[in-house]
């Protein structure tokens, strides 16, 4: 939706009308993720992609049959095997794209988004499919087992020229018993704000129509902007789909010491905003460290405790010295920060486990802690420990994985995941 967002906004401006074809589901693989979107106006411009040029032509006809109607849909879609590796797939599979006209609440609601983003502000874009048949686990459960081997990529070759005429039946008739005062109806849209992470958003723009599914929407897209993640899901009897639009994420390296310059260049190749903060070491400076997006030299835990962590970002101590790692480690734990890893040998952060209870942390908060940081790959090198701990933050990120099954050993030269220790 960023890409194509411009583009919207200046033809709503002119009064065009406009089709917008959303990725809400993938099943198996495909060349875009949910969230991904194309958008047609009347006059037939195109902006955007669904699927890198698989089932363009179809979606294409799909916008124009609703803006035609007034009506939204939800097509199903199949990637043959020959055409995902086209794209640069390995196999194909389905995608489920949900083709709305951008009517009525939209012009506001895509001005409102065009504005957060521009700002770095961030929202959440709801939509309601529809009333929830099955959850949509169950239906893409279903689709798997309906779509084996060459029967899968018959039935893909068929969906690739146009939507299936079953697949347009159904959601016709879906919709048609929608409308009605028993659920809620498809096509309204919603745009949420982020204001405490983690917790429920606020109504920017937008209604469902229900003031409870709208509470529903807003406290999940709080869970999903925290992570990041688009989702398809049934929520108070409704289908619906919210797509989060965060800023990047940003790695707080706290240490100028030996592997910060190569942490640096790894978080930011992986999108991170990084800011390096160190009060008094002469390496915290640009060109030994030209990699971070900022350079602060203030006690850690004043700083931290200055900015708004999110749980999207990371924390990553590399001091190894008790009067820094202790203030800025409670700093980071009073806030809702997806990842603390910290570095130092076994013995050392024995100290501190025990300085840090001393000051009040209690067990909870001290199974929050990576240590020793990164994933146990045997790395040696700044560049192999950069790897190691970028690793562990998107483990930690992606898949929720708690701080476990570690070696109790800590690792040797820095303290991050590489050879082992009790100094």
């Amino acid at each position: 939706m960023r890409d194509v967002l411009d583009r919207v906004v200046q033809w709503l401006d002119a009064g065009r009308d406009v089709a917008l074809a959303t990725v809400v589901e993938v099943v198996r693989k495909a060349p875009r993720d949910p969230g991904t979107t194309m958008a047609v106006s009347e006059r037939g411009e195109i902006a955007g992609s669904v699927s890198g040029g698989c089932v363009e032509p179809a979606v294409v006809e799909v916008a124009q049959e609703v803006l035609a109607s007034g009506r939204p849909r939800l097509v199903t879609f199949g990637i043959t095997d020959d055409d995902a590796f086209e794209v640069g797939l390995s196999c194909g599979g389905t995608i489920r794209v949900w083709v709305e006209p951008a009517r009525g609440p939209w012009h506001d609601v895509a001005r409102n988004l065009q504005e957060a983003l521009a700002a770095g502000r961030p929202v959440a874009l709801a939509r309601v499919l529809g009333p929830a048949a099955e959850p949509a686990s169950a239906a893409q459960a279903q689709v798997a087992r309906e779509t084996p081997g060459e029967t899968h990529r018959e039935d893909h070759r068929e969906a690739h020229r146009v939507d299936h005429p079953a697949h347009r039946e159904d959601h016709q008739a879906h919709h048609e018993v929608s409308n009605g005062p028993t659920g809620p109806a498809p096509g309204a849209v919603l745009l949420l704000a982020e204001d405490d992470p983690g917790g429920p958003a606020r109504l920017l723009a937008g209604s469902s129509g229900d003031p409870g599914l709208d509470a529903v929407l807003a406290r999940r897209a709080g869970e999903l902007l925290a992570r990041d993640e688009a989702a398809r899901q049934r929520l108070a009897g409704a289908d619906v789909f919210i797509q989060p639009f965060a800023p990047p994420p940003v790695l707080y390296v706290i240490g100028a010491v030996h592997p910060a310059p190569a942490l640096a260049e790894a978080a930011r190749f992986l999108g991170y905003r990084v800011v390096v903060c160190d009060p008094r070491s002469p390496f915290a400076t640009p060109e030994r460290i030209p990699a971070a997006h900022a350079i602060v030299r203030r006690w850690p835990d004043e700083y931290l405790r200055s900015v708004r962590l999110s749980p999207r970002d990371a924390v990553c101590v590399l001091t190894h010295d008790l009067k820094f790692d202790v203030p800025a480690i409670l700093a980071a734990l009073a806030s809702p920060v997806g990842y603390i890893g910290v570095m130092g040998s076994r013995r050392t952060h024995e100290r501190r486990l025990a300085a840090l209870r001393e000051a009040g942390a209690t067990e909870g908060d001290l199974a929050r802690l990576h240590a020793p940081i990164g994933l146990d790959i045997g790395a040696r090198t700044p560049e192999e420990m950069a790897v190691a701990i970028m690793a562990e933050i998107i483990a930690a990120r992606r898949t929720n994985r708690p701080p476990a099954g570690r070696p109790e050993a800590v690792p040797a030269g820095d303290g991050a995941a590489a050879g082992r220790s009790d100094d």
